[in-house]
């Protein structure tokens, strides 16, 4: 969100949703590291006094996320080249109910609950600050926790949606086994992201499905969660990827009740 221009993005998105037919999901977040330094500034944005680009990022996400309530912003040219609703203008197009299917990736406790109180969406990637030196799944079961929390405390009247992202490989040929079947001992990792940022990288899961049902049983966030997204190495082609899918739901899913 550092590099967008909130009211352009409320545009885009909702000739999106309509295209779609209301089936747009829309994650957002602050972004990752960064490629070149400031690049944010190319895109003719920068901090304001006293602001940090985080802080730029929650301000654009502010800005964005209201405007998507479809309420007037803009005062009317009181000669307008044609025919105008009374009163403040909104922006357009709007979608009705895309609000709602906004989701915030947060990588901390913190902006967790930051996105309980806007009223946002939880999606949970593969990795987020080590905060407590416990594993992934358990630190984000916990920042799930966290944020069911916060939302109940802000009074919002629906109920919340929380993904969690796993890479999950179900080895079921050859193939697989030799893209990740060296991943069958996948575990965590700790490292730095931005320099200064402790991070916790969750493990790949990589084993025949009856390993991985148990394996995955085991998963505190998966659990705490309502929505699973799979990442795919889209590298290796649609095929490929269209298979890791496929596996998943033919050999793990049934096996944990999956839907």
């Amino acid at each position: 969100m550092r590099y967008e221009n909130p009211l352009y993005m409320a545009e885009d998105a909702g000739a999106a949703d309509l295209i779609a037919g209301g089936r747009l999901q829309l994650g957002i977040s602050r972004g990752s590291g960064e490629q070149v330094i400031d690049g944010w500034r190319y895109f003719g944005y920068a901090p304001g006094e006293g602001e940090s680009h985080v802080d730029l990022a929650r301000r654009h996400t502010e800005v964005f996320y209201e405007v998507l309530r479809g309420e007037g912003v803009a005062q009317p040219n009181p000669r307008p080249m044609f025919p105008i609703p009374p009163g403040l203008l909104r922006v357009e197009p709007h979608s009705e109910g895309l609000r709602d299917r906004i989701w915030w990736g947060s990588g901390s406790d913190a902006t967790a609950i930051w996105a309980a109180g806007m009223g946002m969406n939880l999606q949970c990637s593969t990795l987020k600050n080590d905060e407590s030196g416990r594993p992934l799944h358990v630190q984000q079961a916990e920042q799930i926790r966290a944020y069911r929390q916060a939302w109940k405390e802000a009074g919002h009247t629906r109920e919340p949606r929380v993904s969690v992202s796993r890479s999950i490989f179900a080895l079921v040929n050859d193939r697989d086994r030799l893209y990740f079947g060296g991943d069958r001992q996948s575990a965590d990792t700790v490292g730095m992201l931005e320099d200064s940022i402790r991070t916790i990288f969750g493990r790949n899961y990589a084993a025949e499905p009856d390993v991985l049902v148990a394996q995955l049983a085991a998963d505190e966030a998966i659990a705490e969660a309502d929505t699973l997204l799979l990442t795919v190495p889209n590298q290796l082609g649609v095929e490929y990827c269209a298979h890791v899918i496929e596996s998943i739901l033919t050999h793990v899913a049934p096996g944990l009740g999956w839907r």
